[in-house]
């Protein structure tokens, strides 16, 4: 490695962890005092609180990377661009295109690293945070949170749902059982799909089982649709059921394979099968784009300006790929299309904002 390769990387590793400490520490700060008031009126305890903001610390941190990536390749190469150090390695025959593989570098580590966050750390933190806020914080115990089913228990009731689609809100495989007071099955009602409408569940394809004292048997009545009150609301089940970045990429492929097979819409996971893999590569998109920008004259005239740039850049993928996902959960692009059109997007902008620099 050459001595210009180690000296952007030692310069690249220093601001991106000082960086990416002062907004952690800030972003830390700002949301356990957005959530003090949910901690105060719970039963929480101080350590459950702080247990809860740290175990959501891994997300925020993988979130904000490609934005510290950006800022700090632009810090180093508007730092060197200001001091005329890029001018002396153009006057030494050196082009400055030399210096953006230590960038690629980078680039390409860091999405490994992204990568390995989101299958290692990032979903045991974030289910274990979730499980805090239902069960301590919001006190809803007698939710039963699971990556493939729901249990509900609700007095002498036990609702069980096999899938809950977060995109129409609509549940699917319900089976709701009736006990008395010696836990015998006084009724089960089993159906296919049900939709929160006007304060009550809407069912359809039901089949009710009644137990009838007289003729100690039960009678079976389908109907093609029925409703029946249950104290759980579509928001309620979009907390306790495992989200996707709850899971690994080979839990998500799992579940997806699962939810397809049993005949069920699993759109939105799949959208997030493919976010799983296409996220990881902004770190290298950022790090393209921010020695893009720190290698112009205008950053060399003007340092805040080059710095507000990055950070509009960075914006503007997360708001790009947030719309192309949703696209995606809506069927109107196509899921691997949602998840890849804003990378290939900015890939193309990199090139161009590269092979523009007046070398």
């Amino acid at each position: 490695m050459s001595v210009l390769h180690k000296y952007y990387l030692k310069e690249f590793v220093k601001f991106f962890l000082i960086i990416q400490t002062i907004i952690m520490f800030i972003i830390i700060s700002v949301d356990y005092l957005a959530k003090l008031d949910h901690f105060l009126d719970s039963q929480a305890t101080l350590f459950q609180t702080f247990q809860y903001v740290f175990l959501r610390a891994p997300i925020m941190l993988v979130g904000i990377v490609p934005s510290v990536i950006i800022l700090s390749v632009i810090i180093v190469f508007g730092l060197m661009n200001r001091n005329n150090e890029l001018t002396a390695i153009k006057s030494g025959g050196i082009s400055i295109y030399y210096l953006v593989r230590p960038v690629i570098i980078s680039g390409i580590v860091l999405i490994l690293l992204v990568f390995f966050l989101g299958e290692t750390i990032v979903p045991i933190t974030k289910a274990t945070s979730n499980v805090i806020e239902q069960e301590v914080i919001e006190g809803k115990k007698k939710l039963l949170r699971a990556r493939k089913d729901v249990w509900i228990k609700q007095e002498n009731l036990i609702v069980h749902i096999k899938y809950f689609n977060p995109q129409d809100k609509t549940i699917s495989g319900i089976t709701f059982t009736e006990l008395d007071d010696n836990f015998n099955m006084i009724k089960r009602v089993d159906a296919q799909k049900g939709v929160y409408e006007n304060g009550n569940w809407s069912f359809s394809k039901v089949l009710e089982q009644q137990y009838n004292k007289l003729e100690d048997d039960y009678i079976v009545k389908p109907h093609e649709t029925k409703e029946y009150y249950l104290d759980i609301l579509p928001g309620d089940l979009e907390k306790i059921v495992k989200k996707s970045n709850e899971m690994s990429f080979f839990e998500l492929r799992e579940y997806v394979n699962k939810v397809e097979s049993e005949g069920y819409d699993a759109t939105t996971y799949i959208v997030d099968l493919y976010g799983k893999t296409a996220f990881p590569f902004v770190c290298l998109l950022m790090a393209m784009l921010g020695a893009a920008v720190g290698m112009r004259p205008l950053v060399r005239e003007n340092m805040p300006m080059g710095i507000a740039l990055g950070i509009g850049i960075s914006f503007l993928y997360y708001v790009m790929h947030g719309f192309c996902m949703s696209l995606g959960y809506g069927n109107v692009l196509p899921a691997f299309m949602s998840a890849w059109v804003t990378n290939v997007f900015f890939f193309c902008f990199a090139i161009l904002f590269l092979i523009t620099i007046d070398d």
